[in-house]
């Protein structure tokens, strides 16, 4: 059965430009192609999680989302990466959806659609929801320390399964594990 990694878009995979609705503002974090290119050769599926506040805030539409997801995949697409499927949570915070990292909903969905044994999966991301989110689900979680990872560093020890510098290392870590 295929394994799975989840992860978390904006500060794990591009550059976080805060409330990002213009295709042409994607930016690769450094290593992170060659990251995910090691974890699919390696026979995991990968699949995007990702908070979409802005959607709900009325900042841009989904269109714009998934023109700027559209643009992340062409990018990557020329190393061969493919996603699986990427899930977002449109909602703002106030909103109290079930769907909206740490709330397990978009893990809930992938777990339904692709027969995935959370257990069997990993969870990586720069921000403590998206630790909170494996742990709801019992996959093993990876920090990393691109986008704002330096800062939620000290929240997530202890409950990370590892820290890693960027995707790049993270995939080290799962392949050496």
């Amino acid at each position: 059965m295929k394994k799975y990694i989840l992860l978390d878009r904006d500060g794990t995979i591009i550059v976080d430009k805060h409330y990002l609705s213009d295709p042409e503002g994607v930016e690769i974090l450094p290593n992170a192609e060659d990251g995910l290119k090691l974890m699919q050769d390696a026979g995991f599926g990968l699949i995007v999680v990702t908070n979409q506040s802005g959607i709900g805030r009325g900042y841009y539409s989904e269109d714009d989302m998934n023109a700027v997801n559209s643009r992340m995949e062409e990018m990557l697409s020329k190393s061969g990466i493919k996603f699986d499927a990427i899930y977002h949570c449109p909602h703002a915070p106030e909103q109290n959806c079930n769907c909206r990292k740490p709330a397990p909903g978009m893990f809930d969905n992938a777990i339904k659609e692709f027969k995935m044994v959370p257990t069997d999966c990993y969870v990586i991301g720069d921000k403590i929801c998206d630790i909170e989110l494996g742990l709801a689900r019992g996959a093993s979680t990876i920090l990393v320390r691109t986008g704002k990872g330096m800062k939620e560093e000290p929240q997530c020890e202890g409950k990370a399964t590892y820290i890693a510098d960027d995707l790049l290392r993270a995939a080290e870590f799962i392949i050496n594990r």
